[in-house]
């Protein structure tokens, strides 16, 4: 008598339950996806994390990073109130065999970089900033940065390497045929070396706006001469670089004028 009565029970149990009917009804389309869908899909995502998380991993894992000593840290507030960055935590970079040491000139380099994805981002400042940088370079260095922030420079680099990286996995797969998938990769490939260096001159703007252009450019021309290298003005070598080259930005920065 109670099996009589449990068998129908149990079937209306499982026809009625919601859950169970659409985890039932997915399987078809589960295994219905193209595995070329599948990577193709993958390929715009691991693209912006290489981009926005990748540098930070790096730094973090293959740099020799500390925190801040107490005077350090009154420092760098004094010198990113200054610039306009309000980017926390901050790193130290010590000198070690993979950021170098003093070279030949007797100079140590000097590195300022904000590395992460919004609302994960870290600055990295290496000790000669704090150490042998004049404060008015330090601050423009910073400011700098501080631009590439705000106008989300980092971002619209990963967007446009994910357009291309992608269009050329769906040509390799045969998603899409050749001619049409070609073209596609020039024109995403144009927009996104325009869009990457308006975003790079927007962003020298508006570290200008905020320590004065002539500032910024001294910096810019310090940091090179501190490597031993000529600032490069641009030419068809640099036609397919998302960043400008240092010597039109600081040509840039000088027509613009102001202190």
């Amino acid at each position: 008598m109670v099996v009589a009565i449990s068998l129908p029970v149990f079937p209306l149990v499982v026809a009625t339950d919601p859950v169970l009917l659409l985890a039932g009804s997915s399987l078809p389309l589960v295994a219905a996806i193209d595995p070329v869908l599948v990577v193709v899909a993958l390929v715009p995502i691991l693209a912006v994390l290489a981009v926005t998380v990748g540098p930070l991993y790096v730094a973090d894992r293959y740099r020799t990073t500390r925190d801040p000593t107490r005077a350090e840290r009154a420092q760098l507030d004094e010198l990113r109130s200054a610039a306009g960055l309000d980017v926390d935590p901050v790193a130290i970079l010590e000198p070690d065999g993979t950021s170098g040491d003093a070279d030949d000139r007797g100079t140590t380099p000097v590195e300022v970089a904000v590395r992460g994805p919004p609302g994960r981002r870290v600055l990295f400042v290496s000790e000669a900033v704090l150490s042998s940088l004049e404060e008015d370079t330090a601050v423009a260095l910073l400011a700098a940065e501080a631009g590439r922030v705000e106008t989300r420079y980092t971002e619209v680099r990963a967007f446009g390497i994910a357009g291309v990286t992608t269009i050329l996995a769906a040509i390799v797969t045969t998603l899409v045929p050749f001619d049409a998938g070609f073209t596609a990769l020039a024109v995403v490939g144009v927009v996104s070396l325009w869009a990457g260096r308006r975003v790079q001159y927007a962003a020298d703007e508006r570290a200008a706006d905020r320590v004065g252009a002539s500032r910024v450019a001294d910096a810019f021309e310090q940091m090179a001469d501190r490597r031993g290298v000529v600032p490069e003005r641009g030419d068809w070598r640099t036609w397919f670089e998302v960043q400008p080259p240092l010597g039109d930005r600081i040509d840039r920065l000088r027509g613009r004028g102001g202190t």
